[in-house]
């Protein structure tokens, strides 16, 4: 299937785990392929090797999504060496687990600088250089709308944000002809997130089957929106979670 022949996309945060599923379906749909990583140098470029593999181009870009001026840049590379951008999924995100009291100032702004505001950066980085019919994808988490385990107050509270990002925005872009959606994924199982870790178990037991995700199924979903068939569906939240939040 070629849905997204002549497309070109920049994932931030697309070096492993979820970001890295949805780096090679997109590639899989025909589009080219650009993506950020902070670390694993080898590791993002055995991704793009895997995206030529499939016929398509694929960038790697060293960029730090806390760093405004880092992800600006990536998103201007990406124009400059790919010829243009019409997918922007915004994927990074830190998993920064503490209960209240202690959570410190710096936690506070380490999370929200991650997790929320890269994904506005990046957004109004890409915005100069996205046509009618153009994407942004936000990729969130179910636990925006059920904090279900201790010590996620403000892990929930930015992807919580990212919803209410996503609205305003698909709003503000709409007579533009640009969507923008936002994808929850439950439990996922990834290097930071094993099927097998220390919360699984209570994970599990809150799912409708007893069992995590794999990047692929998000991935499945993010190349849905990605692409024309989307066309009718913006400014909405779609939950991936296996009845998590049902």
């Amino acid at each position: 299937m070629a849905k997204l022949t002549n497309k070109v996309a920049l994932v931030t945060g697309g070096s492993r785990g979820i970001g890295a599923a949805i780096v090679e379906r997109l590639a899989q749909d025909h589009a080219d392929v650009a993506f950020t990583y902070r670390k694993a140098k080898d590791r993002a470029e055995a991704l793009v090797d895997a995206v030529k593999e499939l016929g398509r181009r694929g960038l790697a870009i060293r960029a730090d999504s806390a760093d405004p001026a880092e992800l600006t840049a990536a998103v201007n590379r990406t124009v400059k060496d790919l010829g243009g951008l019409d997918i922007l999924v915004s994927s990074a995100g830190m998993l920064l687990f503490k209960s209240v009291e202690e959570f410190t100032l710096e936690d506070f702004e380490a999370i929200v600088a991650t997790d929320l505001r890269a994904a506005f950066i990046a957004s109004q980085a890409a915005l100069p250089h996205l046509k009618r019919g153009s994407r942004i994808i936000i990729v969130g988490s179910n636990i925006a709308h059920y904090a279900a385990l201790p010590k996620t107050s403000f892990y929930a509270m930015v992807k919580a944000g990212l919803v209410g990002l996503a609205k305003g925005m698909a709003r503000d872009l709409g007579p533009l002809g640009i969507t923008v959606n936002v994808v929850e994924p439950g439990p996922i199982e990834t290097e930071a997130n094993p099927a097998d870790g220390q919360y699984a178990d209570p994970l599990k037991a809150l799912m409708a089957t007893p069992q995590f995700g794999q990047g692929r199924d998000v991935a499945g979903l993010v190349a849905y929106l990605a692409s024309s068939e989307s066309q009718f569906a913006t400014g909405a939240v779609f939950t991936i979670d296996n009845g998590f939040t049902a």
